[in-house]
């Protein structure tokens, strides 16, 4: 979440009035995140998040989303809800950007995961890819292999501005992901991309909703395994934490097993995973809006995941042997 386009009292009070929401109590930015404008509402009727969808979000990809949203919130998943207005559309427009108000999920984002949140996800993560299996809309996932030339074509030039001999190292690793090495044939589903820890609440121990569904796509399964595996396995230090690694793939793994052909490859998984993150966060660092409420995430971060996952061979390495995985 971030803020990239600001909202004048006026626009919100005539945006508003198509909502039945009572009276404005407060409105404030939410700096966290680099993607979309995002807003905490407060109104008569309670608490809300505003959210105007920028960059990289298409309108036409909008009812993925959002009924995405709606369709795993039907199976049991805890997620936000769009809210209608009085014309009973989720989707409307402010300061010239598409726009949504979804409901307000309690709980916070843990700050320094441990083994339990670890496990909390990796439950959920499967629990998601089950009840995903008959959501009838499809999305292509821009950002997977064919993807990231172009991303590396847009930060190539400045890379070296972070850290000396970057691009060259991420010109040697989107050639060799590229070479024909990436993963096929494995399940294919709906995943959600994104499932960082500033992504899921939690109150206390417990797991209280998974949120930002703009990522959400159609690909293969595992990927979302090790995005996730990367998003919460590490420490601040960028350490590998094998016992946070058992936690979360073994959760997940009791919900919905991986075959053996998906933890062969989840390895090159996370090293793709890795890349991409280091990608984005890098054309996203050296892109800041002037004047946007926004904290760029640190590329370096998963300049050095990736670094481990080059040295990966196998389920091993992440501390699960491979016969408690398979279905």
């Amino acid at each position: 979440m971030a803020v990239y386009t600001q909202v004048d009292e006026e626009e919100l009070e005539k945006f508003l009035s198509g909502y039945d929401l009572g009276s404005v109590m407060s409105f404030k930015g939410i700096a966290e995140g680099v993607e979309n404008s995002n807003f905490l509402l407060h109104t008569s009727a309670g608490y809300f998040i505003l959210t105007l969808y920028e960059k990289r979000v298409a309108k036409s990809e909008l009812p993925f989303f959002l009924g995405l949203m709606t369709h795993l919130a039907s199976r049991g998943i805890i997620c936000p809800q769009p809210l209608t207005n009085k014309s009973g559309e989720a989707l409307s427009t402010l300061a010239g950007r598409p726009a949504v108000i979804i409901n307000f999920l309690e709980g916070i984002w843990p700050r320094k995961p441990n083994v339990v949140h670890c496990a909390g996800v990796g439950q959920a993560l499967a629990k998601m890819h089950l009840a995903g299996r008959d959501f009838p809309m499809s999305r292509a996932n821009a950002l997977s292999v064919s993807g990231w030339r172009p991303l590396f074509d847009q930060a190539s030039s400045r890379a070296d501005e972070l850290q000396h001999g970057l691009r060259a190292f991420i010109g040697a690793e989107l050639d060799y992901l590229e070479g024909g090495v990436w993963p096929k044939n494995l399940p294919q589903g709906v995943i959600h991309g994104d499932l960082f820890p500033d992504n899921v609440f939690f109150l206390g121990d417990r797991l209280s909703g998974l949120i930002d569904f703009t990522f959400a796509c159609n690909d293969t399964l595992a990927y979302d395994v090790a995005i996730c595996l990367n998003a919460w396995c590490f420490e601040s230090d960028c350490s590998f934490n094998v016992t946070k690694a058992r936690a979360f793939l073994g959760a997940y793994g009791r919900e919905r097993q991986l075959s053996g052909a998906e933890q062969d490859a989840l390895p090159l998984l996370a090293r793709g995973a890795a890349l991409r993150f280091l990608l984005t966060r890098l054309v996203d660092f050296l892109n800041v809006p002037p004047g946007a409420l926004v904290r760029p995430k640190d590329p370096l971060e998963y300049f050095r995941k990736l670094r481990f996952q080059q040295g990966v061979k196998n389920m091993r390495d992440y501390g699960v042997a491979a016969s408690g995985l398979v279905a």
